[in-house]
């Protein structure tokens, strides 16, 4: 056996391998707490907890509630009733603590139980002087130790984080971008292609987390896995020697497809929120490091195109990517889909 058609059967099993393990995803969606302490008077905190609805893991592979709840220090009380509500994606939690004169400055955390389900947690924490600070506390750490003195610098830095963490998370998006890319081909083309593709789903990024525009998440994500199902269906044609429109027009496509994907993007980031004393940066950050990360894998795959060029390719071959990207998007469609009507 050549080495080529090594390779090829090694890519074969590689997308068969994706293909299983990821179909139950919901690729666009955050495992990430959110911790929100608002020193209203010295000493006494207003405190949001919001967590994921469910899990989308277990030794299952099926959803499972979320049972989390951070732990404050022993000289801490909690006061009144706790308020908690319970939506589609997420359950929310409010309440108050009193925590006398040592406060919570350089005090530690524990959220007990969060090393088993792999959340991270996003805690904001804003002083009584209006000093503001948000941390990405890891997945699997189950204690924090809240910084003396506050870092407005650390909101960007989190945020930054969290784009980086969820564009490589986002295996539909992902899947998109390899489709855009295996239909232009590397040079000019592919460049404003995948800028129009980028100003497009920053624009709706934008506009969704700032509250302009209200889009439902689960129509939502069931049309962002049927955008990538009609691209793979145009690598098929463009296969068979038909020439559809994301040959013709690639940046139409990128810039209408875009805008869907925009929404996506910001219902993830809605599930965690912005930190109120710095929306803009942490906004800022977040589409930043989105586009860090796409720019990261777009030119991987160029890299890996030009890679594998002189290679032969076996008569098979060329029908492997788009069959498998829209075998995986059809699994994404049909799940989504069910998983809608099922809640409604």
């Amino acid at each position: 056996m050549t080495r080529s058609l090594w390779l090829w059967w090694g890519l074969c099993l590689m997308a068969v391998v994706l293909l299983v393990g990821t179909c139950p995803a919901q690729a666009h969606g955050f495992q990430t707490a959110y911790l929100e302490m608002l020193e209203q008077a010295p000493g006494e905190f207003a405190i949001t907890w919001k967590t994921p609805a469910r899990l989308s893991f277990g030794d299952e592979g099926l959803a499972r509630p979320m049972t989390l709840r951070p732990s404050f220090p022993d000289h801490c009380q909690a006061t009144g009733v706790p308020q908690r509500a319970t939506g589609p994606t997420s359950q929310v939690s409010h309440w108050r603590v009193q925590c006398g004169n040592r406060g919570l400055a350089g005090q530690t955390l524990t959220f007990p139980g969060i090393t088993a389900t792999g959340v991270e947690v996003l805690v904001h924490w804003q002083g009584a002087n209006g000093q503001a600070q948000t941390t990405l506390v890891p997945a699997g750490q189950e204690t924090w130790a809240l910084p003396a003195q506050l870092s407005f610098w650390r909101v960007s830095q989190t945020y930054l984080h969290l784009g980086l963490s969820h564009i490589f998370g986002g295996v539909d998006h992902l899947l998109f971008v390899l489709g855009l890319v295996l239909m232009v081909g590397p040079g000019w083309p592919l460049v404003k292609t995948i800028s129009t593709f980028t100003l497009a789903h920053s624009i709706t990024l934008a506009a969704a987390t700032l509250g302009w525009v209200q889009v439902p998440q689960a129509p939502v994500e069931a049309v962002i896995a049927l955008s990538i199902v009609f691209l793979a269906a145009e690598l098929v044609d463009r296969q068979r020697g038909r020439v559809g429109l994301t040959a013709t027009h690639p940046w139409l496509v990128a810039l209408i497809f875009g805008l869907l994907h925009g929404f996506g993007f910001a219902s993830a980031l809605a599930a965690v929120g912005l930190p109120p004393q710095a929306i803009p940066p942490a906004l800022f950050c977040f589409n930043l490091g989105v586009e860090l990360g796409q720019l990261a894998f777009v030119l991987a795959l160029v890299g890996l195109i030009t890679l594998l060029r002189p290679l032969a390719l076996p008569p098979w071959g060329k029908w492997l990517p788009p069959y498998g990207i829209g075998a995986l998007a059809a699994c994404w469609c049909l799940q989504r889909v069910v998983g809608f009507w099922a809640r409604s």
